[in-house]
């Protein structure tokens, strides 16, 4: 069944802003599916309203218009465009909900556009809770009792009559929004009520509640002839009663028996078919391993956060297939754009352990209900590929950015026992460290698993882990054995983690810092030789050579290393590992441009990133990637091997700028903007010398170092004062403080947040803010636009409503702006941005 020849024109929808639950991965998907169909000779317009995404680039589709997202502006795009169909499963709910509202209000029909890929009745069949639950009925596939509901009085009269818990599933929603677990009428109503108030179709689902069973994913998909693949199966370390999107999660499955993977499997693909999805899917089951009875969850009839995770797991571009299959290629016709041999009907094989693990914004919400659920309040996630669970694990904990490089958290190892126990019986945040506080502790598996009802088989890997922090605590510096060494780098303990476990104490001769015990645990490594190799994803377990360089590292005892460097120049981007608030896709963005143009001026372009939503770490993006965390340690290994010319940190947000001294000390060469003028920039005090040194005024204030210095800086100036640490992201820890009692209850928040840095005390005033972004080599400087910011000084510039061109501003306000911009960057010899 070839590609249909009477398609000319295809318009993709884009998912809009980032929110919780919709993030970068439909970003991934629509840019993916742009390129995918444009291979095909198709011209593609793209609808978004979101300008940090590479989608909304000029040169991923024919036509690009940044427009909201809503059935009025899609209709005139439509009206004008004159496309022949929409492909509606590549931008998240947003995209599939718009979809759905143009052929049902008659826009489709009125202009011929046809809807590619997943027909409209499977779309309705998946997402109405009732279609739903009726077709299951009609094809023997178990479901927990359930009944959909429009008004709060029958979802009473249900519960009522099964009893509580139950879960409510609003239609149409994304990421859980509005649903919730509900154990009394009062919950209930509470719940229902917004629900239906945010469900497009004012129904939910209210059901028989299944918690602490297995929940197992899998990513399916289907072509036009029938044909149906495996792409991945995925299993929640977090039981059933917390969102996919929310748990930690595992591919390939970890305890299930062959029955029961192949009884899930079997049923995921007489789902599809009897949805008659044309793409991917996700599908949901809940499982009670102790009586082989299974419910089929939910059924997602589009890529989503989940797909971009099996993408990436395995090395197979389901967006990518998704598209072509939207345009009439069947799976035995597209080939693996990974090996270039095989074909896409070959169901990924994968020889190593992925593990992700979500990223909560906890830490710029510290008051915050950090309980977990079956609504995502998740911002994003991280990935890590390794050769065994503990590995992959402890390699997706330092990714995470949370202050830890183990299992070790300051917050659960001041629990009391009791506070512990509550930590393991309600999923939160803090969940797995505190299975490992409390197997520190001495409390058992067995014990463990009854208050979590995380399964047995994670709980003993997690016991493995501190087994070996024990081994390590008891041997200490000098009783520390080349095979111990080993065996911890292979269980995927960090220098630094491994440095916590044996303690700063060097043997009686007075007490070391952390970070001189990690340079001597590094030290170690170097003469004994220890030190990983780096492993390639093939999407067939090594059994045909693959073409596209995709790496992920190990350490094991005389490993073979995949990962040989060619001939040309190489350059090393660091990418801005998971998504946070202030941290988000428009990194994303400038990493991949940056890789863009390294290509065009001849460079090898390598990539470094850790997220899986990211089109950053897409397997064709960069000439090489990795797949790793975004620790010092991490990245320096990549070096060694590499030895690129130098290693971009200015595109990736905060998170490679706060790795430029390290990188820095250890002789990297950086390129762009040098670390002196990058720690000027960041530091407040340096930064204080530079304006002085310029004649540039700036809020009279002073860089502080202890509370005592702070309250006395503070009463100099007179409140209100602006306070803030140097290198943080997004405005974290800032504060405009108006009294002495909240600076001091201030002062004790952000020594955790930052407790190595200067904290600025300034003098708050309340003016007119603008901003402006600069490009300078050096010597030249060009400044595209001034953008005003609506709101007063006092919200952060990511946080205010901005205007560009400025409309306040007078024409002497402006120049003085171009002046200063320019004389700072010339004095910092920015070379960037």
């Amino acid at each position: 069944m070839p590609k249909r020849k009477d398609l000319r024109k295809v318009m993709v929808i884009g998912s809009g802003p980032i929110v919780i639950g919709q993030a970068a991965e439909f970003d991934y998907s629509g840019s993916q599916a742009c390129r995918s169909l444009r291979e095909e000779g198709l011209e593609v317009v793209l609808v978004n309203s979101n300008p940090a995404t590479i989608m909304t680039d000029p040169n991923m589709a024919d036509c690009v218009y940044i427009e909201p997202l809503t059935v009025e502006f899609l209709e005139r795009v439509i009206a004008k465009e004159r496309p022949d169909g929409l492909l509606p499963t590549l931008g998240g709910q947003t995209g599939l909900n718009l979809a759905t509202q143009l052929a049902m209000e008659g826009v489709l029909d009125r202009y011929g556009v046809e809807l590619l890929g997943t027909p409209l009745t499977a779309i309705q069949n998946a997402e109405d809770r009732e279609l739903f639950r009726r077709l299951m009925q009609q094809i023997g596939e178990p479901i927990p009792e359930s009944v959909a509901v429009t008004s709060i009085d029958e979802a009473i009269a249900f519960a009522d009559r099964i009893g509580y818990p139950v879960i409510i599933r609003p239609a149409y929603t994304l990421g859980g929004t509005g649903g919730g677990i509900a154990r009394s009428e009062d919950e209930l109503q509470q719940i229902v009520q917004r629900g239906l108030a945010l469900s497009m179709i004012g129904q939910v689902l209210v059901e028989r509640c299944v918690l602490g069973w297995k929940e197992v994913e899998y990513e399916v998909m289907r072509d036009g002839a029938d044909n149906c693949i495996t792409v991945c199966a995925m299993e929640n370390f977090d039981p059933m009663g917390v969102h996919t999107g929310e748990s930690i999660v595992v591919a390939p499955t970890q305890t299930l028996t062959d029955v029961e993977y192949q009884m899930l499997r079997s049923a995921a693909l007489k789902i599809i078919r009897a949805l008659a999805i044309q793409g991917g899917c996700n599908i949901q089951f809940a499982l009670d391993t102790d009586s082989l009875q299974y419910f089929v969850i939910e059924v997602n009839p589009r890529v989503s956060r989940s797909s971009a995770l099996a993408s990436k797991a395995t090395g197979y571009p389901i967006a990518r297939v998704a598209a072509k299959i939207a345009i009439g290629l069947r799976l035995d016709e597209i080939p693996n754009a990974v090996t270039k041999k095989t074909l896409s009907c070959f169901e990924p094989s994968i020889d190593y352990v992925v593990v992700k693990i979500p990223r909560w914004p906890f830490d710029k919400f510290p008051m915050a209900d950090r309980t977990v659920g079956t609504q995502m309040k998740s911002t994003g996630e991280v990935m890590a590929i390794g050769r065994n669970f503990e590995e992959a694990l402890l390699k997706a904990v330092r990714g995470l950015e949370v202050g830890t490089a183990g299992l070790f958290h300051g917050e659960v190892m001041g629990k009391s026992d009791i506070g512990l126990e509550e930590l393991l019986r309600t999923p939160n945040d803090l969940r797995l460290f505190a299975v490992a506080e409390a197997l520190r502790r001495g409390m058992t598996v067995r014990e463990i698993h009854a208050l979590s009802r995380i399964d047995p088989w994670f709980l003993e890997k997690v016991r493995d882990i501190v087994e070996v922090e024990f081994r390590l605590a008891s041997k200490g510096f000098y009783g520390l054995t080349k095979e111990s060494l080993w065996k911890a780098k292979h269980t995927g303990f960090s220098d630094r983690y491994i440095a916590e476990c044996i303690g700063t104490r060097d043997g009686g001769r007075g007490t070391k810092s952390l970070a001189e015990a990690e340079e001597r645990v590094r030290q170690m490594r170097r003469v004994w030789d220890i030190r990983p190799v780096y492993k390639m994803v093939d999407t067939c377990a090594a059994e045909f050579e693959a073409k596209t360089p995709y790496f992920y590292s190990t350490c094991e005892p005389n490993g073979e290393n995949e990962s040989v460097p060619n001939q040309r120049p190489r350059v090393i981007v660091l990418g801005s590992g998971p998504i946070r608030i202030g941290q988000g896709i428009e990194f994303d963005y400038c990493s991949v441009h940056c890789v863009w143009a390294l290509q065009e001026l001849g460079y090898d372009a390598i990539m470094v990133n850790c997220n899986p939503e990211t089109v950053s770490t897409d397997f064709d993006t960069s000439d090489k990637l990795y797949f790793e965390p975004l620790t010092l340690e991490d990245v320096l290994h990549i070096v060694e091997v590499e030895q690129p010319v130098g290693v971009v940190v200015q595109f990736g947000g905060q998170t490679p700028l706060n790795l430029a001294e390290g990188l820095h000390q250890a002789g990297v060469p950086i390129l762009g903007t040098d670390f002196d003028s990058i720690d000027i920039a960041e530091d407040r005090d340096r930064t204080h010398w530079l304006l002085n040194s310029l004649g540039l005024p700036y809020p009279p204030g002073k860089a502080v170092t202890s509370i005592e210095e702070a309250v006395v800086v503070a009463r100099e100036i007179g409140y209100p004062v602006l306070a803030r640490p140097s290198y943080v992201l997004g405005g974290r820890a800032m504060d405009i403080v108006y009294n002495e009692d909240e600076l001091l209850g201030y002062l004790e928040y952000v020594v955790s947040v930052a407790p190595d840095r200067p904290i600025l005390v300034d003098k708050y005033l309340a003016g007119t803010e603008a901003e402006v972004d600069l490009i300078c080599d050096g010597q030249e400087c060009l400044i595209p636009g001034i953008m005003e910011h609506v709101e007063r000084a006092g919200v952060h510039s990511g946080d205010s409503i901005a205007v560009c061109p400025p409309q306040t501003l007078s024409d002497a306000a402006k120049q003085r702006i171009v002046d200063a911009a320019f004389a700072i960057a010339k004095a910092l010899r920015v070379k960037g941005l």
